[in-house]
């Protein structure tokens, strides 16, 4: 399965850590932040990772090169950073079948395997994990339906409808680059995939849930300490 990564963004509320590398590169306990990323992929049984570049692309090819613990790695370059929607566009040509996704800046204590393991059971499949109803009107807040299966997600809603949000890995089926294609940009400007993932729903699609493990996804200084800590507590 081929696990595509989007890694293209500055990282600009980072502050200085970002000022002349990319926020993948950002050390998270002794190891670039994309590294863990990469090893979440493999772990999970990607057998080609496809890296959506931009702000200090150079940076990233040199430091990794062609593969990461034998597994080749293929490098997308996406001219301007349009939200997660627009990233996984860019990847299409080089997509064959379903698909992981991981965001290029989520660390996960454990395995992502068991997303990839449900695939078999439905169309998509959404890592996901119950956080507190603050939290839950900060990201992508998912509905479901009686027996279980997705049937929306909401971005940063002001009143969620529930406390069970999206954790940036998905496992997605070829339909999905048709529903991004589809997706108009938000009031930033931003193509979500979130909702190209509702409009997969809404046209028939099933999404599953599988409950994902601890999880941090670095945005700020204060997110990178978090990070760290987790990882070497897995340790």
């Amino acid at each position: 399965m081929d696990a595509v990564i989007p890694a293209a963004g500055r990282g600009s509320r980072l502050g200085k850590l970002t000022d002349d590398r990319p926020k993948r590169f950002v050390d998270v306990a002794g190891r670039p932040l994309l590294a863990h990323v990469f090893e979440t992929t493999v772990e999970a049984g990607a057998d080609e990772l496809i890296v959506i570049v931009g702000y200090e692309a150079g940076q990233i090819v040199d430091q990794f090169g062609d593969t990461f613990e034998g597994v080749p790695i293929m490098y997308v370059h996406q001219r301007e950073q349009l939200g997660l929607g627009h990233a996984v566009l860019q990847a299409e040509p080089h997509v064959d079948g379903t698909f992981l996704f991981l965001n290029g800046d989520n660390v996960f204590a454990g395995s992502v395997a068991p997303a990839v393991e449900a695939a078999g059971e439905a169309d998509a499949v959404l890592a996901v994990k119950e956080v507190s109803p603050e939290v839950a009107t900060t990201t992508g807040v998912i509905e479901t339906d009686e027996r279980g299966r997705v049937t929306g997600i909401v971005e940063k809603p002001a009143e969620p409808s529930s406390t069970l949000v999206t954790t940036g890995c998905y496992v997605l089926p070829e339909d999905i680059f048709h529903a991004c294609a589809l997706l108009r940009p938000s009031a930033e400007g931003e193509y979500q995939l979130s909702e190209a993932v509702s409009l997969l729903v809404r046209a028939g699609d099933e999404a599953a849930t599988v409950r994902a493990g601890e999880r941090v996804n670095v945005n700020t200084p204060e997110d990178v300490d978090r990070a760290s800590e987790l990882v070497r507590g897995a340790w």
